[in-house]
């Protein structure tokens, strides 16, 4: 073998373990972003099982609030359905109703003395809390993950394995503008 044989062959190596070494980091990144969505999955399925027994103990005392118990639970509903899909972009959206229809669910509570008192309301209460800062934890999390993902599948040379291996973007997980606002308490109660 002459030399510019040696050499051609040295840098075909070099090439070949490049390019496994920007498979290898884009096959990270999307099992980063799996990782990041079964984190939120687990969380949702947990609310998920714990709204049905807040609603429960809030029929107890809220007969009339029929309205936003069904709220809630017509949110719970969408959000378990995209949560099974896997479909981020009805996930927000559901996810931004449960909310809100939390929200209102708690500012109306307010209003019932008893309720509030009731152990049961004010563990279930804390825990769905909890749950709701997680799943924003989470949520930074996977959106982190995600923007890794789309940014790594974009830019050369690594849109070239990309597109060759069938990696593709990933949704970001965004809730509405209506989650951020302040829920008004006094039309709640008008």
């Amino acid at each position: 073998m002459d030399v510019s044989s040696i050499i051609f062959l040295g840098l075909l190596a070099a090439l070949v373990m490049y390019m496994v070494t920007l498979y290898n980091n884009l096959v990270s990144l999307k099992h980063n972003v799996a990782k990041a969505w079964s984190n939120i999955d687990v969380l949702l399925k947990q609310r998920h099982d714990e709204l049905p027994k807040l609603v429960e103990t809030c029929k107890q005392y809220m007969g009339f609030e029929q309205e936003t118990l069904e709220k809630v639970m017509q949110a719970r509903s969408a959000v378990a359905t995209a949560r099974e899909r896997g479909d981020v972009s009805s996930l927000g959206p559901a996810e931004s109703q449960l909310r809100m229809g939390l929200g209102n669910l708690f500012a109306v509570a307010e209003a019932y003395p008893e309720l509030k008192a009731n152990e049961t309301f004010s563990h279930l209460q804390q825990r769905i809390s909890g749950l709701e800062d997680s799943i924003a934890d989470r949520r930074e999390f996977y959106n982190e993950s995600v923007n890794a993902n789309n940014v790594r599948i974009e830019q050369f040379p690594d849109v070239i394995i990309a597109r060759l291996m069938g990696f593709t973007a990933r949704d970001l997980l965004v809730f509405s503008d209506e989650e951020i606002k302040d829920v008004d308490v006094k039309a709640l109660f008008g």
